[in-house]
């Protein structure tokens, strides 16, 4: 693989309002996975992987784990909330993650990069081709080989 984008299950236990769930969403060995992950990708090459907020000792732990290094944090900004309690939750984060020392990109996206809603049809949190897009093409080139989960 040339790039792999993840969206794992955040280890939170998620419940949507209409009352579906994440498979293995309360399992922390669901991220043995990024071992396989840093596996099957080429020397050199960039992970970007979604993650909960809440358990990203956990995340940080398996990533490391897996021998990847921490390079880089994108926030998504939601017009909306997905949830509130102590705050309202407006955003998605994820990681940029290494293996070996990939090459920097000609022209670097920000960090902070726009949120365009799904509908969440297929998937309760389901992540739109609008919002993935500008990742996939930061950390990518034509002909190179993708895994998105």
């Amino acid at each position: 693989m040339d790039f792999v984008l993840t969206d794992p299950p955040y280890l939170v236990r998620y419940k949507d309002r209409s009352g579906r769930t994440i498979q293995n969403d309360s399992e922390p060995g669901v991220l043995d996975a990024f071992t396989d992950v840093y596996r099957v990708l080429k020397p050199n090459t960039l992970c970007v992987s979604f993650y909960g907020w809440n358990r990203v000792d956990v995340f940080f732990a398996a990533w490391k784990a897996a021998g990847f290094a921490p390079v880089g944090h994108i926030v998504f900004t939601k017009t909306y909330a997905s949830s509130q309690r102590f705050l309202r939750y407006a955003h998605e984060s994820a990681y940029v993650l290494a293996k070996g020392r990939p090459p920097l990109p000609a022209e670097p996206i920000s960090d902070l990069q726009p949120w365009t809603y799904s509908g969440n049809h297929s998937h309760p949190t389901e992540k739109s081709v609008d919002t993935l897009r500008p990742i996939v093409e930061a950390f990518s080139k034509p002909g190179d080989v993708i895994l998105q989960t």
